[in-house]
């Protein structure tokens, strides 16, 4: 009788310390990562200084037929600064305007090139940044055909729009339209001094590199 209570207490005790051992591993176990956890993309942050480059086209009117277009080549830098709402910046940039022909009294002139500090706001959607911008601008004017521009830069203002999309975590391609008035410009054809507002518009593409 004695023989048959030892082995059936051994396997209660056995019972016993088993089970917390098991609970534990139970309690400590986890889950192996997704296979989607491992696939990472483009941050989504905006926040930070880059540098970047355009190439497109100034002209009088976005009219793709009219004849006084330009090549616009330029360079760019700023910084952003990403707020839980939307994403605020600045920015400079300096342009050659491909001499494109602006109409004054009497003749024409040409834009020969720019510098212009802008403010930017805009919206973050996932990759892509949606913007506004506004600021000031310095335009310098060329000779044409008899019409004599201003000498030296003169000041105005620019406003646009832009759209952003990142390609990688520091890449990102983007396409930009800016309208430009530069008031009370002074010019003179045959001897006849007038001063006007010469207007332009720049659609650009470019790309940026942030830091």
């Amino acid at each position: 009788m004695t023989m048959m209570k030892t082995p059936f207490a051994l396997a209660i005790v056995a019972a016993f310390f088993a089970t917390p051992l098991s609970a534990a591993d139970l309690t400590n176990y986890s889950e192996p990562p997704m296979a989607n956890d491992a696939i990472t993309g483009p941050s989504s942050g905006w926040g930070g200084a880059y540098v970047g480059g355009d190439l497109g086209m100034a002209s009088r009117k976005l009219n793709p037929f009219d004849g006084d277009k330009g090549l616009v080549v330029g360079v760019h830098g700023g910084y952003n600064v990403d707020l839980d709402s939307g994403v605020i910046g600045a920015e400079i940039e300096a342009s050659h305007l491909g001499n494109v022909k602006s109409r004054v009294p009497n003749g024409n002139i040409k834009e020969q090139g720019r510098v212009a500090a802008k403010a930017k706001a805009g919206v973050g959607f996932n990759e892509t940044l949606v913007y506004g911008t506004a600021g000031v601008a310095l335009t310098s004017f060329k000779d044409h055909n008899g019409t004599n521009g201003p000498d030296g830069w003169k000041p105005g203002w620019i406003l646009g729009a832009g759209v952003e999309q990142k390609l990688s975590d520091n890449l990102s391609a983007r396409f930009e339209y800016n309208y430009t008035m530069t008031n009370d410009v002074r010019s003179t054809t045959g001897g006849v001094a007038s001063r006007t507002d010469v207007r332009d518009q720049t659609l650009k593409a470019g790309v940026n590199y942030k830091f």
